[in-house]
């Protein structure tokens, strides 16, 4: 059964960020990841960390101003040395929590930018991550993300991803494996990640329709999860989903996959199969 790490950024949330950690750790995981822990001093995130027995397995470089619309800077022209002080910040972050692996969102490609501008000044800026990764020991991590949930992401798609890490060229740069943007973009789930494991750095997990708790949706995650064992996927897992009711309640697809139970499917509330149904920008696209 692969290992799995809740996000704490999208888990738990009936709670404070920092009190977080207690609450996955009385829940049974043993690792904890997260998108952006920027907002919290990272002594304090490592003091939760050892206070409750976790280990941090990801997190995100900076994304620009998320409030703003910012969805990942990486991919925009202009914005390299903002991009630049983002990977030595989220190094210091990583150092102090001992994270092995930091992902990169591209971002949104802007009104009136060229592909090709915005593809040349993400191949720059991923070279630049990975190679001040590198020599911090942390591997550098590139996410796809549908269209659907995030309009005009610049990256959506694994092969897209699997070219641009061939032109960066790096040995620590890998892709960031997201179940749920990938069967929103592309399917083909288990072929992918067969063909492409070697190069999967992460894999996280949600279902679809609504981005919610495996076993809701119509993903077949009872399959997912051996088929992830067969094919040896030794990594980490994610579970960045949006529980449907509450973290806690949800979590029963969790007990049965550990004791190679099938995974039921837990009641949904009307309103969040409504909410699926509407635009998907309803869904905390990281």
């Amino acid at each position: 059964m692969p290992r799995f790490a809740a996000n704490l950024t999208l888990l738990f949330t009936e709670v404070d960020f920092l009190d977080r950690f207690e609450r996955a750790r009385r829940a049974g995981f043993d690792a904890v990841e997260f998108q952006f822990p920027y907002a919290w001093p990272a002594a304090e995130i490592r003091a939760r960390l050892d206070a409750h027995g976790l280990q941090a397995v990801l997190h995100n470089l900076p994304a620009g101003d998320w409030q703003r619309g910012d969805r990942g800077i990486a991919a925009l022209p202009g914005r390299a040395a903002e991009f630049r002080a983002g990977v030595a910040r989220a190094i210091d972050y990583a150092a102090v929590l001992g994270v092995p692996r930091l992902n990169c969102l591209a971002g949104c490609a802007p009104d009136g930018a060229g592909a090709a501008t915005l593809r040349r000044t993400l191949v720059a800026n991923l070279r630049f991550a990975a190679e001040a990764l590198r020599r911090a020991g942390i591997d550098l991590l590139v996410e796809p993300i549908n269209r659907f949930d995030v309009p005009g992401f610049f990256v959506d798609r694994t092969q897209q991803a699997l070219d641009l890490l061939d032109e960066v060229g790096a040995d620590n740069a890998f892709v960031q494996y997201d179940v749920y943007h990938a069967q929103r973009s592309e399917g083909e789930l288990a072929t992918t990640l067969q063909r492409h494991l070697a190069r999967i750095g992460h894999v996280q997990i949600a279902d679809n329709p609504g981005r919610h708790e495996p076993g809701t949706g119509e993903i077949a995650y009872g399959f997912l999860f051996a088929h992830l064992d067969r094919i040896g996927y030794g990594g980490w897992v994610g579970c960045e989903y949006l529980p449907a009711t509450t973290t806690e309640a949800g979590l029963g697809w969790l007990q049965r996959a550990r004791v190679g139970q099938p995974l039921a499917e837990p009641a949904v509330p009307e309103p969040a199969l409504a909410a699926a149904a509407g635009p998907a920008a309803q869904v905390s696209p990281r």
